[in-house]
């Protein structure tokens, strides 16, 4: 979908997208799922091209963009600061345009969101956001999708998004890119956050860009925080980028590790989930994140599925 064409969307926030929009993506990542676990062949993107520009570090990112595509007939190029001109001082809006004008998709993980905002600005092509500093909606579609297929009931129409107003996600942790994501998929689809966050490290509304402050409460008590909670989730205590903090994190967030205590007092079929790779002992113990309740594994494989899905979406529009 090149310029000049309305249809053309990016994907470069949770709130992109109406709820409606994600009812259908959910539908089509079911349907996907589906054929990939029966080895069904499902090429709808052959001779199309995704383009994946990692300025920080990627497992599953870069094998669920590259695996998805190749399975949906696609084909990958993948990039690097050190192998492109992107970290030789081009200026992203040149590096835009011309990879735009070889490749049909675009998927970047990179640092400051206003650097993907940028490259989207002249891309003729689609961009995914695989991750920013302040926004990772890929991985919010995948644990909402996990929460679905555990949780929702499928009609004839797919899973009712209806299920999800009123549901309590409680946040432990940062408030980082996956709690501004969080804060916007609530206000979207109808359910409220409860953020716990040590001082000093709390969600920023503003950044999140959520229009009000119906869609979450802030507790200083993690335990109160998890709550009747329907899903308890977490995330490293130091995200990439701020390493140089990893001391000072570890001891502001000491009693912000999800534990069996914080499981006990969420409802008693509440999902953890953890956007990984997982610190046990850290921001979670084993006893969690490798316990009954955690659907984590399941978490990390529908990345795949519903980015898979997302691209569809993007390049081909709705299916049927």
């Amino acid at each position: 979908m090149k310029p000049g064409n309305s249809l053309m969307k990016h994907y470069l926030q949770f709130k992109d997208f109406r709820a409606e929009e994600y009812a259908y993506l959910f539908e089509r990542a079911r349907l996907i799922k589906r054929r990939f676990k029966n080895y069904e062949r499902y090429q709808p993107l052959a001779d199309r091209t995704l383009a994946m520009i990692f300025e920080k570090a990627s497992t599953r990112t870069r094998v669920s963009f590259e695996a998805g595509m190749y399975q949906m007939g696609g084909s990958v190029v993948h990039l690097t600061t050190g192998d492109s001109q992107l970290g030789r001082s081009e200026p992203i809006e040149d590096s835009a345009r011309v990879i735009s004008r070889m490749t049909d998709l675009v998927m970047i993980r990179t640092f400051e969101h206003t650097k993907i905002e940028a490259f989207a600005a002249h891309s003729r092509v689609p961009v995914i956001n695989g991750l920013t500093n302040e926004f990772h909606p890929c991985q919010i579609m995948a644990d909402l999708f996990t929460y679905l297929e555990h949780r929702a009931p499928v009609g004839a129409n797919g899973y009712d998004l209806g299920c999800l107003k009123g549901k309590v996600v409680a946040w432990v942790g940062d408030g980082n890119n996956m709690a501004n994501t969080w804060l916007q998929a609530a206000e979207i689809l109808g359910f409220t956050v409860h953020v716990s966050t040590p001082s000093g490290y709390e969600v920023n509304p503003q950044v999140a860009g959520i229009r009000s402050s119906d869609c979450y409460k802030v507790f200083a008590d993690p335990h109160e925080a998890c709550r009747d909670a329907d899903l308890v989730t977490t995330d490293v205590w130091t995200s990439m980028g701020f390493e140089a903090e990893n001391e000072a994190r570890r001891a502001a967030f000491a009693d912000w590790c999800v534990d069996a205590e914080m499981m006990a007092v969420a409802k008693p079929d509440a999902l953890f989930m953890h956007c990984l790779p997982a610190h046990r002992g850290e921001e979670v113990t084993a006893e969690v994140i490798d316990g009954p309740q955690s659907v984590v594994w399941d978490e990390a494989e529908n990345r795949m599925h519903v980015q898979k899905a997302l691209m569809e979406y993007l390049l081909l529009g709705r299916i049927g």
